[in-house]
C-alpha cells in the first residue's frame, strides 16, 4: 500500500486539471459564439478627420477628434515595420496570434522583477478594436480568442496594416503616419531609424513616453527599441550607434504639420462644412479643396507680418512680457524655473519666448523652452537698446525677464516683442471672385478673430471711389472743378452734431478738378460731391458693389467712409472697377469630396463678362480706374511707383484720429486690400496713415505675386472720348492748345463756356450744381 502513496495526490492533480480544462473549454464554448464579428476589420472605416487643401492640393488644415492618415503596408518604410516588430512582437510572422515563447519570456522577466508584456500585435488589434483595458480573466481570454479568430480570417500583412493605422500614439495621433507628421513634421516615408524607434516605443505608454512631454522617458524607450533592432540583426552596430547619437528634431510647432500657413482659410472651410454636414464632417473623411494658392498665401502672410513688425518697431519697445524669479545657481532648479515661466507662452508667428539669464548693454543670454541657449548682440539688440541702458525699470531687461527672440539670417537672433496691433490682407480674382489669399491676422494661434471677414471697420477715404463713381452717373466728370475750402454743416444734415470737417493735412487748395481731388484725397471735395448728388442716392448706389446700405447711413459723413465694411467686402467692391463693371461674389471652396472620392459639391462661380451681373457702366469702371491710377502716379500712394508697373490703381484710407489705415488696390487680374488697426479701436499714432501703415503690406504682397505678370493696358470702352482741357477750369481748350487731356463720357464732354462741364447734364440744373459745390 505504501508503494502507492503517490496515487491519490496524482489523482487529485489530474482531477483538478481535468476540471480546469473542462471549465476552460466550457468558457471557450460560451464565449466563442459571443465574440464580435470581424466586419469592422474586413471593412475598415476609421474616423478620418475633415481635411482642407489648397488650390494645388496641399494640406492646409485638419479638424477632428482623431488625427489620422491612412497608409497601405507597402507604403510603410521597412525601418518602421522593423521598429514596430522589435518593440512589440518580433515573432509576429511566426506565431498564430498568441506567442507562447513570448509568454514564457515575459513570465521569466516578471519573476526577475522586470515588467514585460506578452501581448502580440494581433492581440493588441483585438483589444484596440473590440475590448477595453480592464484587467480581468474574461477580458484577457476574450482577447486571446479574438486573436485566434483574427489570425484565421486575415493575413499577417492585413493585421499589421490595421495596427499601423489604428493604434493610438499620443498627441491625438492615431496611426504611425499621423504620428510621424505630428512629432517630426515629415512624411512617414522619410523618417530615420532613430525616429522610427521613437514612434515604435509609443504604443506601450503614449502619454508617459511622449517625447513632447517626457523626453527622457521617451529616449529610454527609443534606445530599448534600437537595441532590440540591433539584437535581431535589422540594423548594424554602426547604424545602432549613429541612431542612438542622432538628435531628434521634434515638431514643437504643430502648425508645421501642414504644407503652409493658411489657418484662417482652413477655419473658414471648417465652419462652412460644419454648417452643411454637422458633426459627422469631423469623422467621415471629407476633403475640402479651396481656391487659396500657396504662393499668394505665403506672400500675404509674409507681407502682413512685415508691415505689422515695421509699425511695431516705429513705436518702440514696451518692455519684457513678464518676470521670473530664477535661482542663482545653475542646475535642475534653474531649469525647472525657466520651464515653468515659459509653459503657457507659445510661439507667435516666428517670435519665440525665452527667459533672460544674463544681460548687459552689449549682450543678452536667454534660454528657450527646451533648454536651448541663445546669445544676442550687435544689431540684434538695437530695438531694445534703451531697455538695456537702464532708465524705466518697468522696461528694463535683466535676469529673469521674459522676452521674445526672432530668428534672422545665418542663425542670428534679435530681441523683439509680440505686436499689439492687428492687420488683414485679402486677395481675389476680380473676374470670378476666387479668393487667393486670406491673412486674417498676425498669427492665428494668438488671435483667431478673422479680420478679413469679421472686422467691421470704418473704411475712411478708401470708400471715396464709390461716391465719385455715383457722381459720374449724375453728370459729374473727372474735370469738374470744385472748391477745396472749409465749411460747417448743421447737425440735422449729419445725423448727429455740428460738423466741421477738415482735410487730413489741414490745408486747402481752393478750386480743383475731381481727378486731382481723388488723387490727393481731399475731404472737402468728396463731401461737396456727396452733398450735390444726395446721400440717399449714394446710399442706394453703393448696393451695386455689394455693400449693405444699413452699414452706411445716408449722411454726409459717408463721403469720408464713416460707415462700416470688412476687408473682404472692400476687395469685392473694388473688383467691380477692376473687371469693367461686373458684380462678382467672393468664394473660396472649389469642391468637396467624400472619403470615396465622390464629389459632394463643386463650385460654379459667376464670371465677369459671361454670367455675372453688370452693375456699372463700363465707362464708369474705366474712368474710376483711370482716376485711381493717378492716386498711384502723383497722389497719396506714390510709393507704389517703386514696383515699376503702370497698371496699378487704388486708394488709401485713413479714419479720424488714425484709428484705421487702409489701402485697397488692384491690377486687372488681382485685387488686394490691406488694413491695419487695433482690435479695440484706438489711435495708431501720428502720421500712421493708410499710405504709411497699410500700403507697405499691400506693396510687399503685390511685388511678389505680380512678378512675371504682363502689364495690362487700360483701353477706353465705347462712349469714352478724350478732350484737351484747361487744367485750371476743366473746360475744353479750343484748338488743342493745352497738353492736359481728360476722358469724358460722350454725353458729358465739356464745351468751352462757363458751364461746359455740366452742359449736357440732364439730371441737375447747372446753377443748382454750382451753388452746392461752391
Amino acid at each position: 500500500m505504501t508503494s502507492r502513496w503517490w496515487f491519490y495526490p496524482a489523482l487529485i492533480a489530474v482531477s483538478l486539471a481535468l476540471v480546469s480544462a473542462g471549465v476552460g473549454a466550457l468558457t471557450v464554448v460560451l464565449l466563442w459564439p459571443n465574440l464580435p464579428g470581424l466586419d469592422v476589420l474586413t471593412n475598415y472605416r476609421p474616423k478620418i478627420p475633415l481635411r482642407v487643401y489648397s488650390a494645388e492640393g496641399e494640406l492646409i488644415g485638419e479638424f477632428g477628434e482623431e488625427k489620422r492618415a491612412l497608409v497601405r503596408l507597402d507604403e510603410v518604410p521597412q525601418v518602421m515595420k522593423q521598429a514596430i516588430l522589435a518593440a512589440e512582437d518580433d515573432r509576429f510572422y511566426q506565431h498564430g496570434g498568441v506567442d507562447y515563447v513570448g509568454v514564457a519570456r515575459a513570465a521569466l522577466a516578471n519573476l526577475q522583477g522586470r515588467r514585460e508584456g506578452a501581448s502580440t500585435i494581433t492581440m493588441q488589434v483585438a483589444r484596440t478594436f473590440f475590448l477595453t483595458r480592464e484587467k480581468t480573466f474574461a477580458r484577457k481570454l476574450s482577447e486571446v480568442l479574438l486573436a485566434f479568430k483574427i489570425e484565421a480570417n486575415l493575413s499577417k500583412d492585413q493585421i499589421l496594416e490595421l495596427y499601423i493605422n489604428q493604434i493610438f500614439l499620443g498627441q491625438r495621433a492615431y496611426g504611425f503616419a499621423a504620428a510621424s507628421s505630428i512629432y517630426f513634421g515629415k512624411d512617414l516615408r522619410n523618417i530615420t531609424a532613430a525616429e522610427a524607434a521613437m514612434l515604435a516605443g509609443l504604443p506601450q505608454a503614449p502619454s508617459r513616453q511622449n517625447p513632447m512631454v517626457n523626453p527622457k522617458r521617451a529616449q529610454q524607450r527609443q534606445q530599448y527599441v534600437l537595441r532590440r533592432m540591433a539584437e535581431l540583426g535589422w540594423i548594424s552596430a554602426e547604424q545602432y550607434k549613429k541612431s542612438v547619437a542622432e538628435p531628434l528634431r521634434l515638431n514643437t510647432d504643430q502648425r508645421d504639420t501642414f504644407a503652409f500657413r493658411a489657418d484662417y482659410v482652413a477655419e473658414m472651410a471648417r465652419s462652412a462644412v460644419f454648417e452643411q454636414y454637422g458633426e459627422p464632417a469631423y469623422v467621415s473623411g471629407i476633403k475640402v479643396y479651396t481656391t487659396v494658392r500657396r504662393r499668394d498665401q505665403e506672400e500675404a502672410n509674409a507681407a502682413l507680418r512685415l508691415g505689422v513688425n515695421e509699425y511695431d518697431r516705429r513705436h518702440g519697445y514696451r518692455g519684457p512680457e513678464g518676470r521670473a524669479d530664477l535661482p542663482e545657481q545653475p542646475g535642475a532648479e534653474l531649469d525647472d524655473a525657466i520651464e515653468e515661466a515659459l509653459q503657457d507662452r507659445e510661439v507667435v508667428a516666428d517670435l519665440v519666448p525665452a527667459v533672460v539669464i544674463k544681460a548687459s548693454a552689449n549682450e543678452v543670454t536667454a534660454v528657450m523652452r527646451r533648454g536651448d541657449v541663445v546669445k544676442v548682440s550687435g544689431d540684434g539688440l538695437k530695438f531694445v537698446a534703451r531697455s538695456l541702458a537702464g532708465g524705466n525699470p518697468d522696461r528694463a531687461i535683466r535676469r529673469g525677464s521674459i522676452v521674445r527672440l526672432q530668428p534672422g539670417e545665418k542663425g542670428a537672433w534679435s530681441l523683439s516683442q509680440v505686436p499689439k496691433v492687428e492687420a488683414a490682407l485679402v486677395a481675389l480674382d476680380p473676374h470670378n471672385g476666387a479668393i487667393h489669399a486670406v491673412a486674417g491676422g498676425y498669427d492665428y494661434s494668438a488671435n483667431k478673430f478673422n479680420h478679413v471677414t469679421q472686422a467691421w471697420r470704418q473704411p475712411g477715404s478708401s470708400f471715396k471711389p464709390f461716391i465719385y463713381s455715383a457722381a459720374l452717373e449724375k453728370g459729374f466728370t473727372a474735370a469738374t472743378v470744385l472748391n477745396d475750402a472749409p465749411f460747417v454743416i448743421e447737425a440735422a444734415k449729419t445725423g448727429g452734431q455740428l460738423w466741421e470737417p477738415k482735410n487730413y493735412d489741414g490745408k486747402y487748395e481752393g478750386p480743383m478738378r475731381i481727378r486731382q481731388a481723388i488723387a490727393k484725397s481731399k475731404n472737402m471735395i468728396s463731401i461737396r460731391v456727396l452733398q450735390a448728388i444726395g446721400p440717399g442716392y449714394a446710399q442706394d448706389y453703393i448696393q451695386r458693389f455689394g455693400f449693405d446700405p444699413k452699414m452706411h447711413p445716408a449722411y454726409l459723413t459717408m463721403a469720408l467712409g464713416a460707415g462700416s465694411a470688412t476687408p473682404l467686402q472692400m476687395a469685392t467692391a473694388y473688383s467691380t472697377f477692376a473687371n469693367g463693371g461686373y458684380r462678382i461674389k467672393p468664394w473660396f471652396i472649389s469642391r468637396i469630396v467624400d472619403d470615396r472620392g465622390e464629389t459632394l459639391y463643386a463650385s460654379k462661380p459667376e464670371v465677369a463678362g459671361e454670367d455675372a451681373e453688370r452693375v456699372l457702366d463700363p465707362r464708369n469702371a474705366f474712368m474710376m480706374t483711370s482716376l485711381m491710377r493717378d492716386v498711384v502716379r502723383y497722389g497719396t500712394a506714390t510709393p507704389v511707383l517703386r514696383l515699376g508697373r503702370n497698371d496699378l490703381a487704388g486708394k488709401t484710407g485713413t479714419t479720424n484720429d488714425h484709428i484705421d489705415a487702409w489701402f485697397a488696390g488692384f491690377q486687372q487680374s488681382l485685387v488686394a486690400v490691406a488694413w491695419i488697426g487695433f482690435d479695440t479701436p484706438s489711435p495708431l499714432g501720428p502720421n500712421e496713415t493708410g499710405g504709411v501703415a497699410a500700403l507697405p503690406i499691400w506693396m510687399a504682397y503685390m511685388q511678389k505675386v505680380l512678378k512675371g505678370v504682363p502689364e495690362a493696358d487700360l483701353e477706353p470702352p465705347s462712349g469714352i472720348v478724350s478732350v484737351n482741357i484747361n487744367p485750371v477750369t476743366g473746360l475744353r481748350e479750343p484748338g488743342g492748345a493745352s497738353k492736359t487731356v481728360e476722358y469724358f463720357y460722350t454725353e458729358t464732354q465739356p464745351g468751352s463756356g462757363e458751364e461746359g462741364a455740366f452742359a449736357r447734364d440732364t439730371n441737375r440744373p447747372p446753377e443748382e450744381v454750382k451753388n452746392q459745390i461752391f
